[in-house]
């Protein structure tokens, strides 16, 4: 009797290599959040496991639904979130002084992180109905451009600058997967250029301001500029091979913001050096390249710009994290995903990843 005969099929179209990666990022995250916490559990790393848990689980069941399904949701669920963007600016729940989420009783639901997901479907599914001589039309572009545009202006006003660069980039890429000219996104590229001091005005002050500290973090050593000033601190001060578990100084002593959310890299790197700070990179680019894989492997036009979509989302995540906390970017407060503490993030992530595996078990199927 062969090994395959004794494991139940649906176990066995499981990508267990690709689910122990994520479990172990996830878990060095719980490592991090609970050194953040001063050596405690709580309050970050006991709830952010049990998050962890329901999520993988609800992924796992997710991988279960066929293209078909996924193709069937792609336009409704788009289509209802919009809605929900609307209803939160008209009465939604105010936090922090942001209007992002719907207070449903049960459940404070954030509608701008699962735009993230349904922009990138419902795009895909726009090309995969529209004829293959018409990637070049008029009907090519300013379709798609709608789409993307007025959830992302919806979330801008809300505001949140981070979220809504997410959802532009993903319906992009998509579009751009789909085949539009290059040229397209040249032109467009700078056209943007030459209207960033038009954006700029029309930016909230506190955005403005994480402009200007990204070039210039000095000029504001104890304001503005503080976040990412303490971030490099932390990040240079580890070194190559850390201040070692519970060692780190500028989280523990309170001098690095947000060091649980979205500075939590910044945090890792003190204690665990370079050496810790390759590994996590190393381990968010094998879930890549696996999802990369499942594009390559898809059978149908909707699959492969679905797959390409919801991977490029999780490389955004990480790439946008890691270039804030460094400097390199402006912070827009976008969490490095299953290691930040926080629901929403990982919630997005994991569902990419349930959808991710949903396509591949068809294509093996196939």
């Amino acid at each position: 009797m062969s090994r395959d005969s004794l494991v139940p099929q649906p176990l066995r179209q499981i990508p267990w290599g690709m689910l122990a990666m994520v479990c172990a990022i996830a878990g060095f995250g719980l490592i991090v959040l609970y050194s953040a916490a001063g050596g405690s559990m709580t309050p970050w790393a006991q709830s952010q496991g049990t998050r962890f848990l329901i999520f993988l689980f609800l992924a796992i069941i997710l991988s279960r639904v066929g293209e078909d399904g996924v193709k069937g949701v792609a336009i409704p669920a788009y289509v209802i979130l919009l809605g929900m963007l609307v209803a939160v600016e008209l009465f939604g729940f105010v936090r922090g002084g942001s209007r992002r989420w719907l207070d449903l009783g049960i459940i404070r639901l954030q509608p701008s992180e699962l735009m993230k997901v349904a922009i990138v479907l419902a795009v895909a599914r726009f090309y995969d109905l529209l004829p293959a001589s018409a990637i070049r039309s008029w009907t090519a572009i300013w379709i798609p451009a709608l789409m993307i545009g007025f959830p992302m202006i919806l979330v801008m006003a809300q505001p949140d600058l981070g979220t809504s660069l997410m959802i532009c980039l993903g319906g992009i890429t998509v579009a751009f997967l789909a085949g539009l000219p290059l040229r397209l996104f040249v032109g467009a590229g700078l056209a943007l250029a030459a209207a960033l001091p038009l954006a700029l005005s029309m930016m909230h002050g506190y955005q403005r301001d994480r402009v200007e500290i990204f070039l210039n973090p000095e000029s504001d050593p104890l304001g503005t500029g503080y976040h990412i000033i303490q971030s490099k601190i932390a990040i240079g001060s580890g070194g190559v091979f850390g201040k070692g578990f519970l060692g780190g100084t500028q989280s523990h002593l309170d001098y690095l913001p947000e060091r649980h959310t979205d500075f939590v890299f910044a945090t890792m790197a003190e204690e665990w050096g370079l050496i810790g700070g390759c590994g996590i990179i190393g381990a968010y680019l094998l879930v890549l390249r696996w999802g990369m894989g499942v594009a390559g492997r898809a059978r149908s036009r909707f699959s492969r710009l679905t797959a390409a979509g919801l991977t490029t989302t999780i490389f955004f995540y990480v790439a946008i994290n890691l270039s804030m906390v460094m400097g390199m970017a402006p912070v827009v407060g976008i969490p490095l995903p299953l290691v930040s503490f926080g629901g929403s993030a990982m919630m997005t992530v994991l569902i990419c990843l349930g959808l991710l595996m949903a396509i591949d078990r068809s294509a093996r199927r196939n």
